[in-house]
Formats: structure tokens, sequence, C-alpha cells
């Protein structure tokens, strides 16, 4: 399977098995689009009409090439991966890398677009013990097989609202880790509002990454980011981030912006977070109840595009200024990506990633948490729901009827079972709008990372 599209100045031609990518001239692009459907002479002929100005023998060479590429497993490469679906998971099978910790199921800010019902997941508040977390990392390094490298995201609710046993499992974590040969590496996700010395101290020493949430200028950040006062965060938070970033001297963080009906033009809030500093963005599609008033609808679609089209655009033009930044959905190596096992069979979670609530209970991710009929068991027992993880290990990309004629199945490996289920009922749907959004950003992620090869 091939995919060609042309965008900024450049016509790509993607070998969707192989993961070539071709950056071509007018001409091979039409013979590639042609090749299989339509004979040589057929070809020849028509684009001689097409490019007059072209000889029939160039055009003729240029047939030949991509011939060749094909011959060299380049071009049309047949799909050969199905047998190796759901492979990774069966070698893994019971190992566990990654837990993200549910320090606080309550925040301090009262978000109407959150998903997680302003941090108590439908259930009651509550923040989890230190006796809680430590069991946690302790069944992660019984779960974890010969794995050295784990994961930990602190999350909540507001995880900054439980700190003291955040630090604390840190330092247990350190305590134990070289006697079961393990790294951890820590994750902090939070929304400011309690960032103070002792957390930036803390956070830039420990954490391998932080994720700080911002959505951009102020009037859209306000509009739904307020505490239970209705007041907006954007002024309070703001400067602490900026110490934040600047302590931490450049090492991993994100602002991690949320765009929805009421801001589709989110080019804009990128453009805010650069003119504060900023550098490492992320800006996600709200997750949300279908017919919320933050729900994205098809009308905002077209203008969705052109702002990922515009991003791409912004992020070359300020890369020739020596202003470079960092767009998480636009990060891609297209020489040495994830491995073909890895782009299979998806994200891992309910196998090799887990949630973990404030009284141990185990969930696929921190999108299912609260829903009873995906609780996989708990911290202190392990797995007992088999079914439900039997389910979640099966979830490979050849699982999906859709996915299996859609160029970009081997980028997303099936997409996010947690939007699938919401949109579908079956964490093996498809959410479509969210495909719509996938497959725009890996064009334009592409051709800035092509086009940046080319200048280089």
């Amino acid at each position: 399977m091939i995919h060609q599209y042309k965008l900024g100045g450049y016509n790509i031609v993607l070998d969707i098995c192989s993961g070539a990518v071709h950056v071509v001239d007018d001409v091979a692009y039409d013979i590639i689009g042609m090749f299989e459907n339509t004979s040589r002479k057929d070809i020849t002929s028509e684009l001689c009409v097409k490019y007059p100005q072209i000889p029939a023998e160039e055009i003729e060479e240029c047939y030949e090439q991509i011939a060749e590429l094909k011959e060299s497993g380049s071009l049309f490469t047949p799909d050969t991966f199905e047998p190796m679906a759901g492979t990774l998971k069966d070698k893994t099978a019971g190992v566990v890398k990654a837990l993200c910790l549910h320090v606080a199921h309550t925040c301090n800010l009262n978000c109407s677009y959150c998903f997680a019902s302003q941090g108590e997941y439908k259930g009651e508040r509550a923040v989890m013990s230190f006796e809680t977390g430590k069991r946690a990392l302790d069944f992660l390094i019984e779960n974890s097989g010969t794995r050295k490298n784990l994961e930990v995201d602190f999350f909540g609710g507001e995880p900054l609202m439980n700190w003291d046993v955040v630090k604390k499992l840190v330092e247990y974590a350190r305590s134990i880790e070289k006697e079961h040969n393990k790294n951890f590496r820590f994750t902090l996700t939070t929304n400011g509002v309690l960032v103070d010395e002792d957390v930036i101290e803390f956070a830039n020493r420990e954490m391998s990454n932080v994720v700080l949430s911002l959505d951009g200028r102020r009037e859209v950040h306000d509009r739904f980011r307020v505490d239970y006062a209705g007041k907006g965060s954007w002024e309070k938070i703001v400067p602490k981030f900026q110490k934040f970033v600047e302590a931490r001297g450049g090492k991993n963080y994100y602002m991690r912006g949320t765009f929805t009906h009421h801001n589709p033009d989110f080019l804009k809030d990128i453009e805010e977070m650069l003119s504060l500093g900023f550098t490492e963005l992320s800006m996600e599609p709200v997750v949300c109840a279908p017919g919320d008033e933050c729900e994205l609808t098809k009308e905002d679609l077209p203008v969705l595009f052109e702002q990922y089209e515009k991003l791409a655009e912004l992020m070359l033009e300020r890369k020739k200024e020596g202003k470079p930044f960092t767009f998480y959905h636009y990060m891609i190596d297209l020489s040495d990506g994830p491995c073909i096992y890895k782009r299979i069979s998806g994200c891992g979670s309910g196998t090799e990633y887990m949630a973990v609530t404030p009284s141990g209970d185990l969930y696929p991710c921190h999108q299912f948490v609260g829903d009873e009929k995906f609780r996989l068991g708990d911290i202190y027992t392990g797995v007992t729901n088999h079914k439900i993880r039997e389910e979640f290990k099966q979830c490979n990309v050849y699982e999906r009827s859709e996915c299996r004629s859609c160029w970009a199945r081997l980028y997303c490996s099936g997409g996010c079972a947690a939007n699938a289920y919401h949109a579908t009922g079956s964490i093996k749907g498809i959410y479509e709008y969210g495909c719509e959004l996938f497959k725009k950003r890996m064009e334009c992620a592409i051709m800035v990372a092509a086009a940046n090869e080319i200048e280089e």
C-alpha cells in the first residue's frame, strides 16, 4: 500500500509496509499513482501529453526507477505483518512496565471538560496513602520481569494535593531500585496551582518529565480551567510554569493544552505559549461526552486541518530562524521509529501499562478508571479479571477491519482503546473523528520531518 499527498510544496509518497518516505517530482508522483493499474505504454503516453516540455525518454527513465524501487522493496511493499499481530504481547505476557499512580482523586480546579469528573472519576474524593503507593511500586517490580526501565506517572486529579506522598514514594523507589536492578523514571502531571519552590526543586531533580496544563490564550484557558469559585487560573499558574521550566534547565517537559469546539483555532494558543517562552508543546483534542458543549463537530474539521498545516509551516519557519520548538504530535523518527511489533500491537494499556487508584485497584489506563467492568484486580492480589486483560491483549491493529485498509495503521497502531470504547462501546471500535485528526497530524509531521531532512 502507498499513500500520496501534496503538502508544503512537496510531493510525498509513503510506502506503508516498508516505512519508506519518498519526496518526488510531479512526473514520478503521477507515475506512482498510476503504476499498479495502468500499463506502461498508457502511462508514458498520458504523461507526454501532460508534460510536453519533458522528453519521452526521461519519463521512461523515471518509470524504470520506480520499477526498481518496487523491486527493492521500497514501493508497493506487501503487508506480511498480520501473522505477527499479538506475538509481542504473547512474549511479554504478564510483564508490566508502567503504572499511572492516581495519587489524588481530588482537584483544586473545576474544569468542566475534565474526563475525570473533576478528579473524582465518578467516585468519591480520595488520596493515595504512602502504604498503598509503596505496595504499587512493589507490585510493579514483582511483575516487571527482566525489564530494567520502569515508568511511573504521578497523576490525578491534582497530584500536588498529595505531594508529601509523591516525594516519599520517589524516595522509596530510589532506595530499592539498585537492589532489584531497576531504574525508575517518573513523570508528574500538574495544573500548576500548588507549584512552589519545593515542587520545582524536587521535580527537576527526580522527574524525567513534567506535564504542565495550560490551554494557551488567557481567555481560552480561563473559560474552563477555573477554581471552585469560578475564577480562572491563567494568571496564577503562568509565572509558576515559567519559573519551573527555566529552573528545569532543558530537561523534558510539556505544556499540555486542550482544544475544544470553542477554540478550533488552536494555533493561536500555541503561538501564545511560544510568546511566554515555552518550546515543548502539546495540544490535544478534547475528550468529552457526545453532545457536550465542548465536543468537536464535523464543521470544526476543516478548521482543524488548516490549523495543523499552518502549525507545520510555523515549525519550519521558526527552525530556519533559529527558534525551533517541539510539538508532541509531530515527533516522528523516519529512520529509527518503533519496531514493527510495537507498531501493530498498540499502546499496551491493560497489559504492560495500568492505572492504580487511591485504594489500589487496577484499571487498563487512566481513562477507564471508575468503570467497574474494566477493573482488572488490585495491587495486592494482582490481575484477577483475566477476561478483560485478554481483550486488551488481543487489541491490535489487525483486530479492527477498518484499520486493515488505512494507510496510517502502522503509525497509530490502531489508536486509543479508550477513545474507541467511548465512541463505539467497544475497545476494538474506531473513533472516526480521532482517526481523521490523526491522519492529518501524520501527514504534517512527515512533511516537516522530510523538509528538515532535505534542508540538512
